[in-house]
């Protein structure tokens, strides 16, 4: 249990849980919407007996009747007793924010079905204060931004907890149209193109014959310092701001060739850096080829 991490996400209705937990799924949590206090323990129990396959849970909790209430205080008690490690975050805002996202979402109050907004919103309050008072994090949403409050978990879960982005590099051919879910597109299409060479046409970029061919020139040589020089910079950006996942594409004319080649290097360098990366040759087989790379 010592590489055991849980969250308790509670805190008042409106002001951002689901927001949160779905940025904790970003982060790698197992996350679990509204479940029952009182099931707490035995979740616990059962995430330390899987062997480290769950051992980062996001727990997301309301506080929809008494019985709700009196279940949780007496788990965060009982955690506290055993010394069972926790985080519990605290979503808030104010009654004003509150009640124009209720209205723009045309919701009930789950504390007020029956009656006013306002009315929810002041029995919720009193009932969350001692739950509010144990909180490791409280988190106020009344200001924030979408893009304000992904930040903030990330530099509460994120970076903390040693999470890394993924990237992934995608050689492709522009006749078979562009990735959709590609972040950054490189047209090396103005490279030499060893499809015009007999016998490098049939071969891939990752073949060491066409590999020569293309870094021989001096226009592969000066794009590949620029393009090491900008990946540098831009990466650790996108970490900052707290991006989880990045695609980067490279297309040519048929992603046989210097698509596959320029992805290669793309993905060493950025292997050598310590990124977590991946490659895919999304076209490749799509060609004509004889002689092709592993997916990597």
């Amino acid at each position: 249990m010592d590489d055991f991490h849980l969250v308790i996400i509670t805190g008042m209705s409106g002001a951002g849980k689901t927001q949160v937990c779905r940025h904790m799924e970003d982060l790698g949590y197992f996350c679990v919407d509204n479940l029952p206090p009182m099931f707490i323990p035995k979740f616990v129990e059962l995430c330390a007996h899987s062997a480290g396959r769950v051992n980062k849970v996001v727990l997301v909790v309301d506080m929809r009747s008494r019985e709700f209430f009196d279940a949780l205080i007496h788990v965060v008690e009982q955690m506290d007793q055993e010394n069972q490690p926790y985080d519990m975050v605290f979503m808030e805002a104010s009654d004003a924010t509150i009640i124009r996202r209720y209205k723009e979402t045309r919701r009930r109050h789950p504390m007020a079905p029956s009656s006013r907004i306002s009315d929810g919103i002041a029995k919720e309050r009193e009932r969350l204060a001692p739950i509010r008072n144990r909180a490791t994090h409280i988190i106020d949403t009344t200001e924030l931004k979408k893009s304000e409050l992904k930040d903030k978990v990330l530099r509460l879960f994120g970076n903390c907890q040693g999470e890394q982005m993924n990237i992934t590099v995608v050689s492709f051919g522009f006749k078979f149209g562009m990735p959709l879910d590609a972040d950054m597109v490189f047209d090396v299409r103005f490279l030499p193109n060893p499809f015009y060479i007999d016998a490098l046409r049939h071969k891939s970029g990752a073949v060491p014959s066409v590999a020569e061919y293309i870094a021989k020139w001096p226009v592969t040589q000066q794009f590949l310092e620029k393009l090491d020089d900008m990946v540098d910079f831009l990466v650790p950006q996108y970490i900052k701001e707290g991006k989880s996942q990045l695609v980067l594409a490279v297309g040519c004319t048929g992603g046989m060739h210097r698509s596959v080649y320029i992805a290669k290097h793309l993905f060493e360098f950025l292997k050598a850096r310590g990124y977590g990366a991946n490659i895919e040759h999304r076209d490749l087989m799509k060609n004509d080829v004889h002689e092709h790379p592993r997916q990597e």
